[in-house]
């Protein structure tokens, strides 16, 4: 857990662990958050912007873009989950709290115009596309915690037009764990009820009948597809990514959770619609 509920004002420069997408190169400076801006970023301040104007609390205000490519962001105050995730950020309650708040982030961004003529990231993006900015890296690494419940978002760099339900797709994947039990052990607590769990999510988000019965095939597009994200990285050299690989038997790991996928995707759907 990375705990940032600083009692007193952090020192200058305090570095930000957690994620891999720009591992050791987000600061915080007091109040402010500085880290590599995305290429998307005036976009994404503007959406950012208009979450607030929509009533949505639960994202982090951006302040300014630097000379050098960087991006400022008010720092949000709470507890970051890392892997082995702890107990604490796998109760059911918390899980319920997730998706409490993407219902919530959903519902003010319904209401946002996409930016036109943006050039938004594919990697992680819904392949069928969308109207609305989804966020499509819900991870524990990216939800901020407070008293044991999700209080914000942060890390929207891989943000793109898409359907809600992608959103929540990926969401359950991380926070289910919608994992084979050998790959789920390196990550999370022992004994979770990953049925119980798609469905508790399901609720909390209040996906429709249909939403339902069509989640499961939505969960196996978006595991394919974080696959490509991953041997993309690996092909482009990227180092943090290359490591995680081996340290995560490989590609066999892979194999394993889209096969789960597959066998278990009768069990998924009547937890879903039962």
């Amino acid at each position: 857990m990375i705990d940032v509920t600083a009692e007193g004002e952090a020192a200058e420069g305090e570095a930000l662990v957690g994620g891999m997408m720009n591992s050791g190169a987000v600061v915080r400076h007091g109040a402010l958050v500085e880290r590599p801006a995305p290429g998307t970023a005036r976009a994404l301040h503007a959406h950012l912007l208009a979450l607030e104007e929509h009533g949505f609390d639960g994202a982090p205000t951006p302040v300014r873009l630097t000379a050098d490519g960087r991006e400022q962001l008010t720092f949000i105050p709470g507890d970051v989950a890392l892997p082995p995730f702890p107990h604490w950020v796998m109760t059911e309650t918390a899980l319920t709290s997730v998706g409490d708040l993407l219902r919530r982030l959903h519902e003010a961004s319904a209401s946002i115009a996409v930016a036109p003529r943006v050039e938004w990231p594919r990697s992680l993006a819904d392949p069928e596309g969308g109207t609305m900015l989804c966020h499509n890296d819900v991870c524990p690494e990216n939800v901020v915690f407070r008293d044991g419940r999700a209080a914000a978002l942060i890390d929207f760099d891989l943000a793109a037009p898409g359907r809600p339900l992608w959103d929540v797709a990926m969401t359950a994947r991380y926070w289910v764990p919608l994992l084979d039990p050998a790959s789920a052990a390196a990550f999370c607590p022992a004994g979770l009820d990953v049925p119980k769990r798609l469905r508790i999510l399901a609720d909390s988000y209040g996906l429709s009948p249909q939403e339902r019965a069509e989640l499961p095939a939505v969960i196996e597009q978006a595991t394919a597809s974080c696959r490509a994200f991953v041997a993309d990285r690996v092909a482009d050299g990227d180092p943090v990514y290359i490591q995680a690989l081996a340290e995560r038997d490989g590609w066999q790991r892979w194999d394993r959770v889209q096969g789960w996928l597959v066998a278990h995707r009768a069990t998924l759907t009547a937890a879903l619609l039962g």
